[in-house]
């Protein structure tokens, strides 16, 4: 009797807490599992756990019956989280429209939402979360194949704090729906565009100088399109791997005229040439890392540049460049005085005595012989709260 005297008095006071006291003590669990359990105390509890959740997150697989199981719980699950700052539906192929409602629900406080590979998305739906989400800063629609110029506009008009942008492999995509999105939102510092052949570059004309990073894998762009992409002046990150000339010609070199560039990626740019290569090196100072991987049109003169201007650099890639020579490989053994690391394999002219005076000179500079696909920081950072 005394011992259920004891519980009793127990559970009286746990029923006292208010609900501002449970929120602070939730708020306090470091770890999911911890909050869960919390949750699973009792209904009240279960309750301040979900308004207390800031993230809801549907993690990637291959699994059918997992998508299945997702799709099924995510509107109970976001009806009873009114406060999320972050949705991922990374996945979710055959989500359809209606399921945002319910992520409309989380209104002003959402800040970050993905919608990776939700193929069954539309304009319709897109312009729904919009409207009733405005504090977006983080978007990614990455192969959300049915978003058009439609969709971007409304986003843009909607969530004029947007920060970060992934629409790589929105085919549907043109220059007009990135214009969009540069007219309205200013602040815009992070966009992905790869494989979205529809645009040519000139809707950048105008962009703000707080665009820094740019992905444009793959994409085709014309010379008047690479003028208006650099056009922001701000950009520190640009990859531009496997570029696709419209034109047939070189127009890299207007690359040049970035002048903060940090970080450049021209792996397998077919059309690059030693002129472009010499304007990029004595016109971007702060280079530290290049990747020139399978650029065939480089030869002595674009790597004696990079010896003679490229101070800063601290990692290159040269892997298969058939026009790399034991005397450009010396040009760059003479300057690149801040080089820590060197990517080099298949170059059918460099020979093993030029690979062993470059490492008896500069024993310093790590020799890899893996290619790497991409450069620079991790893009996660990019798209994280």
């Amino acid at each position: 009797m005394k011992r259920e005297a004891m519980d009793n008095s127990e559970e009286s006071y746990i029923s006292c807490l208010s609900d501002d006291c449970l929120l602070s003590i939730v708020s306090k669990l470091e770890s999911e599992s911890d909050r869960n359990a919390f949750g699973l105390t009792c209904k009240n509890w279960f309750k301040v756990r979900n308004v207390a959740r800031k993230s809801v997150v549907f993690h990637f697989s291959y699994n059918p019956k997992v998508y299945k199981e997702h799709a099924q719980c995510l509107a109970k699950i976001l009806a009873r989280s009114p406060y999320l700052k972050l949705i991922s539906l990374a996945g979710l192929t055959e989500l359809p429209d209606s399921a945002l409602y319910e992520v409309g629900s989380s209104g002003t406080s959402l800040m970050s939402l993905s919608l990776y590979c939700c193929f069954g998305i539309t304009d319709d739906g897109l312009a729904q979360v919009s409207f009733r989400c405005p504090n977006l800063v983080i978007v990614e629609l990455y192969r959300c194949i049915n978003i058009t110029d439609v969709g971007l506009e409304s986003l843009s008009q909607g969530c004029h704090d947007l920060k970060s942008l992934n629409i790589g492999y929105c085919t549907a995509i043109s220059d007009r729906g990135i214009s969009s999105v540069f007219r309205n939102c200013r602040n815009i510092s992070a966009l992905i565009i790869s494989y979205c052949r529809g645009v040519s570059g000139v809707g950048f004309r105008g962009c703000p100088s707080a665009l820094s990073y740019l992905e444009a894998e793959s994409c085709s762009l014309s010379p008047e399109g690479m003028l208006d992409i650099v056009s922001g002046g701000g950009l520190e990150y640009l990859n531009l791997y496997n570029l696709k000339s419209s034109a047939g010609l070189d127009s890299l070199g207007r690359v040049s005229s970035l002048t903060k560039l940090r970080f450049l990626n021209l792996r397998m740019c077919r059309y690059l040439t030693d002129d472009s290569v010499v304007a990029i090196a004595s016109s971007c100072p702060l280079i530290e890392e290049w990747s020139l991987a399978v650029c065939h049109g480089v030869h002595l003169p674009g790597w004696s540049a990079i010896g003679l201007y490229s101070n800063k650099l601290r990692i290159l890639h040269v892997n298969r460049c058939r026009n790399l020579c034991d005397q450009g490989l010396q040009a760059l053994k003479d300057g690149c005085m801040r080089l820590e690391v060197l990517h080099i394999n298949g170059c059918g002219k460099i020979t093993n005595t030029g690979l062993a005076l470059f490492s008896i000179a500069r024993p310093s500079v790590k020799r890899v012989m893996d290619e790497a696909m991409s450069i620079g920081p991790p893009i996660e950072d990019l798209f994280r709260l």
